[in-house]
Parts: C-alpha cells; structure tokens; sequence
C-alpha cells in the first residue's frame, strides 16, 4: 500500500450515463447484478487487546482445521510512523475469542500491511512490507523549539527519533523491500524473511492446481511493475509471472493494492485500487483464462471503494468485502453468482465509522455458512485504530 495517496482520495461518484451503460450491455458485462442478497449483521466488535497501539491493515484467514488468524501491523503510534511491526492472533473458536498477539516480524523500519494465507500443503504464509513514508514528517519537526508551532513534545521526538536511528541511512535504504515468513507448525515457529518480489495488503491466493500466485505491486523498484508472481514449492521462492497490462490512456503506477481468487469456472479474478483519474478510487478487474500467464485489460465494475478482498464460498459464489470511505463510512460487501462477470448492489456490513482512517476488511466462510469480516478503524475518542469485526450472513 501506498498509504500517503490516501489523503489524496477525491470523492468521485460511480459513472451511470446511459451511454456508458449500454456500451457494457453490448461487450457482455454489466456493473452490477440484479440480484437481491442482503446482509444480516448479527455482531460488531472490537478484538484487538492493545489500546495504546494503533491496529493497520489486517487479514483475516481459516484455516482447514477451523483455526482463525489474523494477521496486521501493530505496536504503532499511528497511521505513519516508524515503530511497526508485523503481529498476529489466533481464534480457535470462529471468532468468538482470540489469543493473545504474537509479534512475528519487527524490523528497524516500519513494517506494514499484513496478509495471510493456509496454502494447500498447510504452511503459513504471511506478506508485509517495509516503509520509511514517515521520514518527511521527522525531518519537518527536527530543531523546532518546545512551544513552536508544530513542534512535537520531546519524549515523542526522542521515541521516533531512537527508532529511526537504529540503522545508519543507507542500512534504512536496503530495507526496504516486500517481504514474507513461512511456517509448518501452525505458527509456532517461522522462517526467517525472504522477498516475494511483490507486496498487496492481503497477500497471495492458492489454486487447485498447486500453484500460488500473488497478484501484486513491486513496490520499490524504479519500474514499479504490477502483475503476478508465482511460487511452484510452496511460497518458499517466488518468480515474475506477468504482467497486467494498463487501460488505454492508464497510468500503471497509480494501480495500488491488488487481490485475486480462483473461480470455479477456471478462471482467476483480480481487483485492483485505481488512483487514475478515470474511475478513481474505484475497484477495476481484470481476469485470466490461462492460470495467469496472461490478463485482460482491467475494466471499472462500479464499486466505488478500495481495497477489495476476494472470497471464493462454498457454492461457488465469489464476495468482494472493501472499505467505503465516504458515507456510509465503513465496510461494504458485493456477491457473485456468475464466478464475477457481475456483482451485487452494495451490502453494507458497517456503516457507523467517524473518520476514513478505516478498511482492508477481510473475510471468511465460517463451518455454519455464516461470515467473519475483520478490519481497522479508528474510532471516536481515540487516536489509535481498533480492530473491529462483524458476523453476519447472506440472505437472497
């Protein structure tokens, strides 16, 4: 994630002009479905233990045996700063309650957004990486004096500053990267971190076929691509696969934050955060016959709201959860039921956020056919985010 566009997100509308409409009538497709699906919202909570740390970015995963973990970046001051570090939790009871955090990676410079993933061989696999966004904001505040505007208290300075002075510059510069660990124990002990070229929030998917793809962004590097990779040994080591190509007129560097799925029809869907100023902060999709050698040309699905996780359910049908920041703030779902050629009116599972500083909701399929959502958010009253889940069901 590239989190300081966030302050650049405008607040475009969907685009419904009938012209528009029926050009995606006669290539086949259409923004939304007619399908009638709602969502019962049965509970909202907060799960995280901590609230004097600021909770980002989590992922939520199930494993076969019915385990949750979720996975985020905690022991943070706030939005952007250089203290955090990549945590996870555990529920042996859908959800009900969680263990304690367990800190998995803590590196020298902020480690950020988490994801997740059971792979078919039952390994743990889980996606950060590594920013150093909050620099401008402490070289802005060196040499102010006590009283000075903008200022900060010199207990906060000497925190950031002790952090951010752990490594020499140019060990800070090598840092960076996108990053992964990997367990075979169920996430008592893990491996040591490794590049896996690419970095989204919510991490790679598997396919039946054995493969894992991540669908991502390569972050810091001068080319910027955004594509897949691919690991044939269990996420273990990973290779450039392809790359998606951009729409005509697209900037492929304002692509962000991208997340896929294997649909039972053989194919694999991939949205993507537009900051393009067509269909900006819009969810764009583009999809792959071929096991992701190769990707169609993204095309906006009316969803206003990034970024989208995608969820394959039990009969088939395809969920894209995706924070909404704008009102209703909160978190917003879509159903499927044609392997995503369309999707859903909005569903809303929470609508009762005070600020956008919120989303990356994840979701899973619990063993009774109902759903968990967790996500981030800050809340009123408070300067530090919250995690925040919802459980609720589908209803036709």
């Amino acid at each position: 994630m590239i989190d300081q566009l966030k302050t650049a997100m405008n607040r475009r509308h969907f685009l419904q002009a009938a012209g528009v409409a029926s050009a995606a009538t006669a290539l086949g497709w259409h923004y939304t479905a007619k399908a009638a699906t709602k969502a019962e919202v049965l509970e909202t909570r907060v799960i995280s233990w901590q609230p004097q740390y600021y909770h980002g970015w989590p992922t939520l995963a199930r494993r076969r045996n019915g385990h949750l973990y979720v996975v985020w970046s905690g022991g943070r001051e706030g939005h952007v700063c250089p203290f955090g570090r990549v945590e996870m939790m555990v529920s042996k009871d859908e959800g009900k309650t969680w263990g304690w955090p367990q800190v998995l990676v803590d590196g020298p410079i902020d480690d950020r957004d988490a994801g997740v993933v059971e792979t078919a061989r039952g390994t743990l696999l889980v996606s950060t990486f590594t920013s150093l966004a909050y620099e401008p904001s402490l070289t802005k505040v060196q040499g102010k004096k006590p009283g000075e505007a903008g200022a900060w208290s010199a207990e906060r300075l000497s925190a950031w500053n002790a952090a951010h002075n752990r490594v020499t510059d140019q060990q800070r510069r090598a840092e960076l990267g996108q990053w992964m660990i990997r367990s075979t124990d169920g996430g008592v002990t893990w491996s040591a971190r490794y590049t896996s070229i690419v970095n989204s929030p919510h991490g790679p998917i598997q396919l039946a076929d054995g493969r894992l793809l991540y669908p991502g962004v390569e972050l810091w590097d001068e080319a910027r691509r955004v594509g897949i990779c691919e690991s044939t040994d269990d996420g273990m080591s990973w290779h450039w696969l392809a790359g998606i190509p951009a729409r005509p007129g697209d900037d492929l560097k304002q692509y962000h934050e991208l997340h896929g799925v294997e649909t039972n029809d053989g194919r694999v869907v991939v949205h993507i955060r537009n900051h393009n100023q067509p269909n900006a902060n819009e969810t764009l999709q583009t999809e792959s016959t071929d096991g992701g050698k190769t990707w169609s040309v993204p095309r906006a699905i009316g969803v206003w709201g990034l970024p989208s996780f995608l969820l394959r359910l039990r009969n088939g049908h395809l969920l894209m959860t995706y924070g909404h920041r704008r009102s209703p703030l909160g978190n917003q779902a879509r159903a499927s039921s044609d392997h995503g050629r369309t999707w859903s009116e909005p569903l809303i599972i929470s609508g009762d956020a005070t600020s956008g500083d919120l989303g990356y909701p994840s979701t899973v399929e619990l063993s009774d056919g109902s759903l968990l959502t967790v996500w981030y958010e800050l809340i009123k009253g408070s300067s530090r985010a919250v995690l925040r889940q919802a459980h609720w069901r589908l209803q036709a």
